[in-house]
C-alpha cells in the first residue's frame, strides 16, 4: 500500500511551512516515528516523523514552501526492510611487485651556457615580488622602471594601492534563503517598529545584594536541588512580576480600539537557538518560586537548543525579558515583542565607581533598558515600572524574599 503523508498542522492559524532539511534520502527505508524531515514554521521548526515502516519517495524540495494538508512524500508500506548485511568478498592480497633495479649512475650533461636573460613588461623581481606580495598588490598593475619594463625593488617599494581597485584579496560572496522563521522574526520586528509608538527608558541597577545572596547560597542551593544552578534570571523575573502588578498598563495589549488587561504574568524570555531567536513563555511566572522559575527556563533553554521546542511553548506571554549581556552588549534598545507592550533588556555586569553615601565605591553595575508602546503606556507607568524593578533587584532580601532567602530559595 502506498501512503501519502501530508503537512500536519503545527498549530492554530499556522497555514504554511518549509521544508528546512530532508533527514532521509529519496528511496531509503524509514521505520515508523523516525525523524524524516525537519520543517521551519513561522513560529518553531519542528521534526515530521515517519507515518508508517516502508520505502519512501520525496515529493518536495528543501526550501520548498508547503500548505498543510499537502502531500509531501510517499512510503511504500509493502516494501521488504532491506537485508543490512552484505556478502563480503575476499580479495587477493596483492604479489609483491619485484623490487625495481637501481638506476645506474650517469654522468650530468655539461651545462650549456644560459642565455642573456629576457623578461616580459610587468615582471617583477624575486625582491618586488615578495614585496608586492605582503602589500597584496598585482605586479600587472605597476610599471616597471627597470630593463625591458621589469618591476624593481624600489618600484615594489614605492607602489601604494589604489583606492577602491580590487587588489587580488578574497571578494568573494554567498546568497542563501532565509528560513521560514528567520523571515518571521524579520517581518515582525519591522511590523513592531512601523506599527507602535516605541519609546525606551533607562536606568542602572547595582547588583551587589543579588551578587551577595547568591555568593552565600548558590552551592547549597545547587545541592538541594539537583544540580539546579541560582542564576540572575530568577531575581529578574521575580522583580518584573513584582513590577507588573504595581503598575498593570505594562501587563496590557492593545487590540483595536480596545486594552486587554490581564491578571496574571506570563514571561517571555528571550532564547537562542540554532535556528535564531526563540521566545519561549514562563507561565504564571508570579506564582513559581525561585527554584521553580529557574528550573522552568532550563527547561524550555535546553528545548530550544535541541530544536525540541513547540509552537505552544512560544504562544502567548504578556511582557519579555531578553538578556543581551551573555552576549556582552553593554546598553541597547530592545524591540518589543509584539502583541506585547512591553520589554525589558538586561545587560552585562561591569565594576564601575558609583557614589554612595557621599563616597566613592566601585561595584558590579548593570543598565536595565524598558521599551515599551506610549500608546498605551505613559511615562509615569513606564519609569515607575523601571524603578521598581531597580528597587526589586536592589533589595532583593525584603522584597523579594519576605526578609527570608533561606525559605525563597527552598533551603
Amino acid at each position: 500500500m502506498i501512503l501519502e503523508m501530508k503537512v500536519p498542522s503545527p498549530g492554530e492559524s499556522i497555514t504554511e511551512v518549509e521544508i528546512a532539511t530532508w533527514l532521509v534520502k529519496d528511496g531509503d527505508y524509514v521505520e515508523k516515528d523516525q525523524a524524516i524531515a525537519e520543517v521551519d514554521s513561522d513560529k518553531a521548526t519542528l521534526e515530521l516523523p515517519a507515518e508508517a515502516s516502508g520505502i519512501i519517495t520525496l515529493k518536495a524540495e528543501e526550501g520548498d514552501a508547503v500548505k498543510v494538508g499537502q502531500v509531501v512524500c510517499l512510503i511504500d508500506t509493502d516494501a521488504a526492510k532491506p537485508s543490512g548485511s552484505v556478502e563480503s568478498q575476499k580479495s587477493e592480497s596483492p604479489k609483491e611487485a619485484p623490487k625495481a633495479e637501481a638506476p645506474k649512475k650517469e654522468e650530468a650533461p655539461k651545462a650549456a651556457p644560459a642565455p642573456a636573460a629576457t623578461y616580459a613588461s610587468g615582471t617583477p623581481s624575486p625582491a618586488a615580488k615578495k614585496i608586492l606580495d605582503e602589500k597584496n598588490i598585482s605586479p600587472e598593475s605597476l610599471t616597471g622602471t627597470g630593463k625591458g619594463g621589469r618591476v624593481t625593488k624600489e618600484d615594489a617599494v614605492n607602489a601604494t594601492p589604489s583606492m577602491g581597485t580590487p587588489t587580488g584579496g578574497n571578494r568573494g560572496s554567498e546568497r542563501t534563503k532565509l528560513s521560514m522563521l528567520r523571515r518571521k522574526v524579520a517581518e515582525r520586528l519591522v511590523a513592531a517598529k512601523n506599527e507602535t509608538a516605541m519609546l525606551t527608558t533607562f536606568n542602572e541597577v547595582n547588583m551587589t545584594p543579588i551578587n551577595k545572596i547568591r555568593n552565600e547560597y548558590k552551592d547549597a542551593f545547587k545541592a538541594k536541588h539537583g544540580g539546579l544552578s541560582l542564576g540572575y534570571m530568577s531575581f529578574f523575573t521575580k522583580a518584573v512580576t513584582r513590577a507588573l502588578q504595581l503598575y498593570p498598563d505594562v501587563n496590557s495589549m492593545i487590540d483595536g480600539d480596545q486594552k486587554i488587561s490581564y491578571n496574571f504574568c506570563d514571561i517571555s524570555v528571550a532564547v537562542s537557538g540554532p535556528k535564531g531567536l526563540m521566545v519561549p513563555v514562563v507561565r504564571n511566572a508570579e506564582n513559581l518560586t525561585f527554584r521553580g522559575v529557574e528550573a522552568e527556563i532550563k527547561r524550555l533553554a535546553i528545548k530550544a537548543r535541541d530544536g525540541q521546542i513547540t509552537v505552544d511553548d512560544m504562544t502567548g506571554g504578556t511582557f519579555t525579558i531578553s538578556n543581551g549581556g551573555v552576549f556582552g552588549s553593554m546598553l541597547s534598545t530592545p524591540i518589543i515583542n509584539p502583541p506585547q507592550s512591553g520589554i525589558l533588556g538586561m545587560h552585562n555586569i561591569i565594576e564601575r565607581p558609583i557614589a554612595v553615601n557621599g563616597q566613592v565605591e566601585i561595584h558590579p553595575m548593570m543598565y536595565v533598558a524598558l521599551s515599551y508602546d506610549h500608546r498605551i503606556i505613559d511615562g509615569r507607568e513606564s519609569v515607575g515600572f523601571l524603578v521598581a524593578v531597580k528597587e526589586g533587584l536592589e533589595n532583593p532580601a525584603e522584597l523579594l524574599m519576605d526578609n527570608n532567602p533561606k525559605k525563597a530559595l527552598e533551603l
